[in-house]
This record gives structure tokens, C-alpha cells and sequence, in this order.
């Protein structure tokens, strides 16, 4: 039996096509090391092994042959994530008689703390900008206030920010649709200096801005008149901001100061859009870690 790709892509509707199609590319990728690592060891007869074929062992081998060539645990960990959602879609369908996946141990990922901005470096993005963008034009500057403003006050991702659309704004209810991962929507509010940068730009910026055979009903657009693009906009932040950065980070320090301030975690989870709370739980570790700094610095007998 074949591996039938297409029709575990098509069973994947939970997850971008973005990330269905890396499921693909991974399965695919394993496929062809089960048949080349036979042919290299010298077996005459020819081997077109299928889903069926894979055992435990070979998942392992596999595993071990990705950290040995050089690949990152995190990489590795992710090819035995698409290989796990594979062979569980084959043994619900009947494909295989038993998940083979089950048992192989993966590299933990190395996760990192997030980078929560400081007081300073929001200041320069949001209030006080270098002197580098002092002077843009009156357009770029509503533009690039605009976008900030919704990465920090409403802990958008960068795509879904290049995604709004002008009907997705509801700007006297102060709220905002967002297309989110895996075709998932979710309405969150706009902080009034969201909406207030988001109005000024709406009507005074990207009328001129917009170039309308092709913006479309594009919240945002480049220079070119364009729908801007997630490129685009991580130069935005970067052009922007005092120290390297990049625009998660404004994500991430909207969960961050969210929690410091007393919001629920569950509230927190809604409004990034996570589908596993365990996504959200990573903030938690931050905010401990800045709650003991404060300690340590304002305490006398810390």
C-alpha cells in the first residue's frame, strides 16, 4: 500500500497548508530513507517499503540517523511530530495495524524564555522614535504606528497582522477579527491606542498610500502601494527599534505584561489564539522570573 499523501494532507484541516504540507515533505523524506538505507546495505532485491512495512525500530533508526547527520533537536523533534501525525491518521484509517511512532523517544527542544522589550525599547518603538525614522512621511509614520500598536496592544502575529482585512475592523466597538492559524478566527479588542492609530492611518494614510488595482481591501500596504508582507513588516520593527529585535517580541511582551498585571492565563490563551494552553504556559515562567528580579532588586534582605 502506498503512503498516500493527498489524502493525509486532506485529513489535516485542523493546520495552515503551510504546515500540512511539511507533514508531506517529512513523510515523504522518511519513505526515502527506508528505501535508500536498504539499497546501501547491499540487499539485491529491490524494497519499495509503505507505511505498513515500518516498524518501531526503524522509526528509532531513523531518529538516530537525523542527530548523527547533524540536524538540530528541534528540527529532529519535528520530523518525529509530522512522523506521529502520520502513522496516527494511518492506523485510525486502517493503513497500518499499530502506530510504529509509539515508544521512540525525541530529542527535548531546547525552548528559550521569550524576550519580554523593556520600558525603554517599546518607548523608542511606540513614542519616541530614532532619529533614523524622525523624519518619514506623515504616511509611512501612521503606517508604522498603526502596525506596533496592534503587535504590542492586541499580541497579533506578524501574518495575521499582514492579513486583516478594512471589514475585519470594528473600530466603535474597539475590536478586531483576526484569521489566525489553521483558518481559525477570534475577535479580540483593540487597546484605544490601537484604535486610534488605526483610525488616523485608515483615514488619512492608506488612501494615499494604497495603490487600489492592487491593495485590495488590505488593511496594510508597502511603499509600493502593496499588500505588505511579513518580510516587510519584521524590517518595520527592526528599522524602528533601538536594538535588534523582531515583531514576536512584541507578542511576547504583550502576553508577559498581561499576566504581570493579574490577567488569568486561560484570558491570555484566548487572546493569542493558542489552541494547547501549554503554548501559553511558557509566560508564566517569564513573568516568575521578572517578579524574582524585582524582588532581588527591591527587597533589603533578598
Amino acid at each position: 500500500m502506498g503512503w498516500d499523501l493527498d489524502a493525509f494532507a486532506a485529513s489535516t484541516a485542523s493546520v495552515s497548508d503551510e504546515t500540512a504540507a511539511m507533514y508531506c515533505r517529512e513523510v515523504a523524506a522518511f519513505s526515502e530513507w527506508l528505501a535508500d538505507s536498504r539499497h546501501g546495505s547491499g540487499a539485491a532485491d529491490s524494497w519499495d517499503p509503505g507505511p505498513a512495512d515500518v516498524d518501531l525500530r526503524m522509526v528509532r533508526r531513523y531518529l538516530a540517523h537525523l542527530s548523527t547527520k547533524g540536524y538540530a533537536r528541534k528540527t529532529v523533534a519535528r520530523k518525529a511530530t509530522s512522523l506521529r501525525r502520520y502513522f496516527g491518521w494511518a492506523e485510525r484509517t486502517g493503513r497500518v495495524a499499530a502506530d510504529p511512532t509509539v515508544g521512540a523517544m525525541t530529542p527535548t527542544r531546547e525552548r528559550r524564555l521569550p524576550r519580554v522589550l523593556r520600558a525603554e525599547e517599546l518607548g523608542t518603538l511606540l513614542d519616541e522614535p530614532r532619529a533614523a525614522v524622525a523624519d518619514d512621511s506623515r504616511v509611512r509614520q501612521a503606517r508604522d504606528i498603526a502596525v506596533l500598536e496592534l503587535l504590542y496592544g492586541s499580541g497579533l502575529r506578524v501574518s495575521e497582522v499582514c492579513a486583516m482585512r478594512v471589514g475585519d475592523i470594528d473600530l466603535p466597538r474597539r475590536r478586531l477579527i483576526v484569521h489566525g492559524k489553521g483558518s481559525k478566527q477570534r475577535v479580540v479588542p483593540l487597546s484605544e491606542p490601537a484604535a486610534v492609530a488605526l483610525e488616523k492611518w485608515l483615514d488619512h494614510g492608506r488612501p494615499e498610500m494604497a495603490d487600489p488595482s492592487t491593495a485590495g481591501d488590505s488593511v496594510f500596504v508597502n511603499l509600493y502601494g502593496r499588500p505588505l508582507n511579513t518580510q516587510a513588516v519584521r524590517r518595520l520593527v527592526n528599522r524602528r527599534a533601538s536594538t535588534q529585535t523582531n515583531p514576536h517580541a512584541l507578542r511576547h511582551t504583550f502576553a508577559t505584561h498581561l499576566l504581570d498585571g493579574g490577567a488569568d492565563l486561560r484570558q491570555v490563551q484566548e487572546l493569542l489564539g493558542h489552541a494547547d494552553l501549554g503554548s501559553t504556559q511558557i509566560y508564566t515562567h517569564v513573568s516568575r522570573d521578572r517578579l524574582r528580579q524585582v524582588v532581588e532588586k527591591s527587597h533589603p534582605r533578598a
